[in-house]
This record gives structure tokens, C-alpha cells and sequence, in this order.
């Protein structure tokens, strides 16, 4: 190591991807927070199983629908994964809000991109701007509270 080189402290989260655009939300960060939604809707939905099968599953993807468009499409672009990720979504060519409409369709393009053996999730590993098929639908991308905080 060279005296111009720095160590980071233990404990210091790494540093975030790089788009052309700035930084982006790394992959496992990006898994982490889905991990994390999905043991919220899974919370949320699972009592409807022992009630209703059909139900549950009713209520499993409407329960998505509105928790991602709201939650991504609102103005911190954060569901309690990217909160507690220190994450967010953001529009690729403002960098503000993506809104609801946009939320939703965001929604949408997560099946797209999972039902192609998840290629559309593995997109972001080479993609420039680093996105998903469903952030590209969107045109969000992902990045790091720390580089651009919530209004």
C-alpha cells in the first residue's frame, strides 16, 4: 500500500456502483431490500392463506401492486427494504421522484423480469447505468441514500 492510498474503517459500508450518470445501488443491496419487502407482504398476506388459498393470492398481488407503486412511486422512492437498505429509486434523467404511474409500471416489469429465468433482474450486473429491465420500463434507476438523499 502506498502512503496516497486510504483504508476504510471497519464497519464502513462499500462504496457505491458507478453509472455514467453517478452512483447506483449495489446487487446485493438491491437483493437485500427485496428480501426484506418480501417478508413484509409475506406478513401482511400470509393470514389470508388459512382463511382462502384464492384469497391469498388475490390479496398477495394486489398487496404488491399498491405497496411498490406506492412506496417506490412516492416522493422518497423507498419501500421498508430500500429504507432499511439506504436505498431508493429515483428518475434516471431528473433525479427526482418517479411518481405512481411510473411505480406501477415498475411493478409490472418485475414479473417481466423474472419470468425470463430473472435476466432481466442479472441485467444491472452489465449494464452501464446499472438497471433492471424493470428500472429501464421505468426509466428509474436505483442509487445510494448516502449520494442522493430524500427529500
Amino acid at each position: 500500500m502506498t502512503a496516497t492510498q486510504q483504508v476504510d474503517p471497519p464497519g464502513t459500508p462499500p462504496a457505491p456502483t458507478k453509472g455514467p450518470s453517478g452512483s447506483r445501488a449495489g446487487v446485493w443491496r438491491r437483493f437485500a431490500a427485496v428480501v426484506v419487502d418480501g417478508l413484509v407482504i409475506t406478513v401482511v398476506s400470509l393470514p389470508f392463506f388459512f382463511i382462502d388459498v384464492a384469497l391469498y393470492y388475490v390479496v398477495s398481488v394486489l398487496g404488491q401492486a399498491v405497496y411498490y407503486t406506492l412506496m417506490e412511486g412516492g416522493s422518497r422512492g423507498q419501500t421498508v427494504g430500500k429504507m432499511a437498505l439506504g436505498i431508493r429509486v429515483i428518475d434516471l434523467a431528473r433525479g427526482g421522484p418517479i411518481g405512481y404511474g411510473r411505480g406501477f409500471i415498475r411493478w409490472i416489469g418485475r414479473y417481466v423480469s423474472w419470468i425470463v429465468l430473472l435476466l432481466g433482474y442479472l441485467w444491472m450486473l452489465w449494464d452501464k447505468e446499472k438497471q433492471t429491465w424493470h428500472d429501464k420500463m421505468a426509466s428509474a434507476v436505483v442509487v445510494p441514500i448516502s449520494s442522493y438523499p430524500a427529500a
